[in-house]
């Protein structure tokens, strides 16, 4: 429980510093104005490809986590599914590499990617949020309020103007960071009380 929690965070900081190495090496980038995606295309893809992946592996491990773990609940079992389903979405929009280049060959599936992880990151931290509350009333409250300010934040990105949606995004980042963190530390103190009771 304690290693799982502690990739979880690990792979989170992968993911940033991969975006901030790109930042640095990919020529003409705009870190305002130029989005994950645009980071993700082209000859330096290999780099964000990296903190992607890892960042799937972030919310396997943290899936792992709540199905070892149950915290009782339908709805705690339906987060573990969406947590999952994060975990797999994040992969293929890796993996497919349709993003940033204006990719028109073939099946063009970046966008319903996008949607789908929009509407689970919504639900999966509310989801979480009562059968957390039982490892500590704190926990479930910081996992509605990422709910709640995914919920009003999330939509806000697709009426931004292109000068400033690539720090949107980055701050749509670090609300999906708080998730992971957060359950992560739910493990992580959970596994060392455990450890230490024996």
């Amino acid at each position: 429980m304690i290693a799982l929690g502690w990739a979880a965070i690990l792979g989170c900081a992968v993911f940033s510093i991969s975006i901030l190495i790109a930042d640095f090496v990919v020529p003409d980038h705009d870190w305002i104005a130029d989005t994950i995606s645009d980071l993700g295309a082209g000859r330096y893809e290999f780099i964000v490809d990296i903190g992607i992946y890892a960042f799937s592996g972030s919310l396997i491990c943290t899936a792992l986590l709540s199905a070892h773990v149950h915290m009782g609940g339908w709805k705690w079992s339906v987060g573990i599914v969406g947590l999952a389903l994060l975990g797999l979405l994040v992969f293929l929009i890796g993996a497919r590499n349709e993003y940033g280049d204006r990719d028109s060959d073939g099946v063009v599936i970046h966008i319903y990617l996008v949607y789908g992880l929009g509407a689970i990151m919504a639900a999966v931290p509310w989801l979480m949020s009562q059968g957390a509350r039982r490892a500590g009333g704190r926990y479930g409250a910081i996992l509605v309020a990422i709910s709640l300010i995914w919920v009003v934040s999330a939509p806000v990105f697709f009426l931004l103007p292109d000068s400033v949606d690539g720090l949107y995004e980055r701050y749509l980042g670090v609300i999906a960071f708080a998730l992971v963190i957060t359950l992560a530390r739910l493990f992580i103190k959970r596994g060392q009380m455990l450890h230490g009771a024996r």
